[in-house]
């Protein structure tokens, strides 16, 4: 996916959970993130959307620490969220191509790396806005998943905080089955090692739509089909909790 596509899956997904997250009230339970409740997601993701913006913006070249979680509740944290939104969406879309800045996972350029980081970060919470509703949270988009997946897969847990770590080396396989798509993640006491295709043995296989596949592999939903070890699934369920930056 091109920079522009991800801004566009960002500003349409900062809106839809922002929507979500308004008819569900801020005192809604999130099934997805059962210890967060509507107000809890919408601190969390505004925060990191400002985060976000500042590096662009200000062209930080290191890591620096986040705003804090504002003391904002109902309105007010609304009207809050959807201005850090706006803010972030108008930042990365003006931003100069070659903006230098940090970044903390390989990318063409500084840009295109928050541009997806975004993008991704705010699709996974607007499903969790939507899943305090009553209906089903909306489809993620099958290219958006593949995107998503490569991402997780390639980028957020080759760093060296992934905790998905194993003494005995296993090989996780997952398939996205209506778009043909394949990796394969070697999971060793070294940060998971993945890439794209069916290389070699694999002792569980994940399959799947890429949509279900990118939610679940983010905790979100069950698994889908499962082949081999179920160990290993397990594995990846009980470590693969991401810390940022």
């Amino acid at each position: 996916m091109e920079i522009a596509e991800h801004l566009h899956v960002l500003d349409t997904e900062g809106r839809r959970l922002a929507a979500a997250a308004e008819l569900a009230g801020v005192d809604a339970k999130v099934p997805t993130c059962p210890d967060w409740q509507i107000r809890d997601l919408l601190r969390h993701t505004g925060m990191v959307h400002r985060w976000a913006a500042a590096f662009v913006a200000e062209e930080h070249q290191g890591p620096r620490p986040d705003g804090g979680l504002p003391d904002l509740d109902g309105e007010p944290l609304l009207d809050w969220f959807r201005r850090g939104h706006t803010y972030l969406v108008d930042t990365l879309t003006q931003a100069p191509p070659d903006v230098a800045c940090w970044s903390f996972l390989p990318a063409p350029t500084p840009l295109a790396f928050w541009a997806r980081r975004q993008a991704h970060e705010t699709t996974v919470h607007r499903v969790d806005a939507q899943s305090a509703l009553a209906a089903a949270p909306d489809p993620v988009a099958e290219d958006v998943a593949v995107d998503g997946i490569d991402e997780l897969l390639r980028g957020m847990h080759a760093r060296k905080k992934s905790g998905v770590r194993s003494e005995v080396p296993r090989v996780l396989r997952v398939h996205a089955t209506d778009a043909d798509a394949v990796w394969t993640v070697r999971i060793t006491q070294d940060p998971p090692a993945a890439e794209r295709g069916a290389t070699g043995e694999a002792d569980c296989e994940l399959a799947g739509p890429a949509a279900r596949l990118y939610l679940s592999l983010w905790n979100r939903l069950p698994f889908p089909s499962l082949t081999g070890d179920a160990t290993v699934a397990a594995l990846w369920r009980e470590r693969s909790a991401i810390t940022w930056g």
